[in-house]
């Protein structure tokens, strides 16, 4: 039974899949969320940031959500040091993330500063869907760079859109942005668990909105997670006793 609930090791000579697998499926994850930074570019011109300020955060921070937070907040009227702070608790998964990854892909020293700019959510997920070492680099270098390239060139298009249109309020595309955010969300959220989170989540941050300033309701709903880990582990210290006994 230990061996089987071990972390499987992945090696070098372990058996994978081809790499035109590995690199179809990085390419798929890629284009499908590299074109929703035009809705981003779109968003940030509604919330009054310049072409420039726009691609610089997406060159720079290059990280969705991270990215939405801090125009949204600012399109709301926050505080630019709130709106920011909550963006950056957003991004600080990402740190977790390249402990995990760093341990599987083992990069040389000099690769290492580079390839944390790609550490997100999408270069973790195909890099730890894949069978060995290898496939692991290669669905992480491909997705990156797939996603860092379009990512960039259509938060240009949107925002240069955003701003020969004119008032973005008025067609509607303040929206969608966290419309384009939610639907990347809404597959990542498969146990309960996760779901009952991202509930507490939503509960929290529009219960909020109408009483806190801009910016800070994010800050709140980021509290759902210790919660539901919190109501979990009491649950699950209930149940132990009861299957030991048995």
């Amino acid at each position: 039974m230990a061996e089987q609930n071990a972390t499987p090791v992945i090696r070098d000579g372990a058996p994978g899949k081809p790499d035109a697998a590995v690199i179809r499926d990085a390419l798929g994850v890629g284009v499908a969320v590299g074109l929703s930074g035009f809705a981003f570019g779109v968003t940030s011109a509604g919330s009054g940031l310049s072409v420039l300020q726009t691609c610089v955060l997406s060159l720079l921070v290059f990280t969705g959500a991270s990215q939405f937070a801090l125009v949204g907040a600012l399109a709301g009227g926050g505080n630019p040091f709130t709106a920011a702070a909550g963006a950056f608790f957003l991004g600080t998964r990402n740190a977790f993330y390249g402990l995990r990854l760093s341990q599987l892909l083992a990069l040389p020293k000099a690769v290492r500063p580079f390839a944390a700019h790609w550490v997100i959510d999408e270069t973790t997920a195909v890099a730890l869907a894949q069978p060995s070492r290898r496939a692991a680099r290669i669905g992480f270098t491909a997705t990156g760079l797939t996603l860092y390239v379009l990512w960039n060139a259509t938060t240009l298009l949107g925002v240069l859109g955003a701003e020969a249109i004119g008032d973005t309020d008025a067609w509607g595309l303040d929206a969608a942005g966290p419309a384009v955010f939610l639907a990347l969300l809404a597959p990542m959220l498969k146990t309960a668990t996760e779901r009952t989170t991202a509930g507490i989540a939503v509960l929290l941050g529009l219960g909020l909105l109408p009483v806190l300033p801009a910016g800070v309701p994010v800050l709140v709903a980021a509290l759902a997670a210790p919660l539901v880990l919190w109501l979990h582990g009491r649950r699950t210290g209930r149940d132990t006793p009861a299957e030991d006994a048995r």
